[in-house]
């Protein structure tokens, strides 16, 4: 399909589907042309705003849909197994948004099930696709820092969030660490590989998600990352890097950074900005060009955000959540059968 427009179909009509709808309307090589809610109404609302011909009160029509060729799940994570399941099984390529599932159970399910079905599948983890966080890591990894030592990243909302919100529900996989601690898990993963060591605390709140989370992860190299997250508190949003011959520090908004400052030993300090020609920073423009980019040459997956590398995200974030005592309804069941299969 080289040179021809990707034609986009959108499942869920929330605030983040909109906004990454908005950003694909800007794509001259993009094409919105389904998209797809359980209720029939918000569909229609949503193609009559972004001028989407179809619009349907289901999921399953959407998936069935062969004019459509990548499917942008925008759900709520806790239905991400099953929207983008129904895609991938449907033979649709997806993107599907981050938290890529609750746990590393639903995520493998679904890498098996793009695998089977030959699709391609990546998570919606913009922040590796951001232009200026590549050119931080191609830094790194060319050691201008050194070895990397300690990574620290934190992202937290001052809230406050009522019982209510979703949030704070555990049918929606509420808490702190899903929603907003995937970033600084995801930054330090994306700089230093999966933890070999996982320590973790947090404080609950009454319906059993984390209000807030600190977790230090480990390497055998010594590395070391400090990580938060919280939904009672606003924090500064920052990032640093430091190895053994410098440090990289990344002011508010590490995830979509306008500027990094790199800070050598022995030499004056640099500032990296971001391109103007990039767009604002808070588009998700350049995950969508990589998904594109890769439908058209017939990867199943993107070297930026590799299926293997969100699976280890999943297994550090399961090890947080057992370590601070946060369960999903139903995963115990799912454990319990997992167990009883296993015999």
């Amino acid at each position: 399909m080289a040179g021809e427009n990707v034609r986009w179909g959108i499942l869920a009509t929330g605030g983040i589907a909109a906004a990454f709808a908005a950003d694909l309307v800007d794509l001259p090589d993009a094409e919105i042309v389904a998209v797809a809610s359980r209720r029939r109404e918000s569909a229609e609302a949503f193609a009559e705003r972004f001028g989407v011909e179809r619009a349907y009160g289901d999921w399953e029509s959407l998936a069935a849909d062969a004019d459509v060729d990548v499917v942008y799940v925008a759900t709520p994570h806790a239905a991400h197994r099953a929207a983008a399941g129904l895609c991938l099984a449907a033979g649709r390529n997806v993107l599907c948004e981050k938290p890529f599932t609750l746990n590393l159970r639903e995520a493998e399910e679904l890498v098996a099930l793009a695998r089977e079905h030959g699709r391609f599948l990546m998570e919606a983890m913009w922040m590796y696709c951001n232009p200026l966080v590549r050119r931080l890591k191609a830094l790194v990894d060319d050691g201008a820092i050194g070895e990397v030592r300690t990574v620290h990243a934190d992202f937290g909302l001052a809230g406050p969030f009522p019982a209510a919100h979703r949030l704070r529900d555990p049918a929606l996989g509420g808490g702190a660490l899903l929603d907003l601690g995937v970033y600084p898990v995801s930054f330090a993963q994306l700089l230093l590989g999966e933890p070999d060591g996982v320590a973790a605390s947090a404080v609950l709140s009454a319906e059993g998600v984390d209000l807030q989370t600190g977790a230090v992860l480990s390497w055998g190299s010594g590395a070391l990352a400090s990580l938060h997250c919280s939904i009672v508190g606003g924090t500064a949003v920052t990032a640093s890097v430091t190895g053994s011959r410098g440090r990289i520090d990344i002011p508010s908004g590490f995830f979509h950074p306008d500027r990094f400052v790199l800070h050598r030993d022995g030499r004056d300090p640099e500032e990296f900005a971001a391109d103007p020609a990039d767009g604002p920073r808070t588009s998700m423009r350049h995950e969508a060009v990589e998904v594109m980019r890769a439908v058209r040459a017939g990867e199943k997956e993107s070297p930026l955000v590799p299926l293997e590398g969100t699976l280890a995200v999943m297994r550090t974030l399961d090890a947080v959540r057992e370590r601070i005592g946060v369960r999903y309804p139903g995963e115990e069941t799912a454990d319990d059968e997992a167990v009883a299969l296993a015999g």
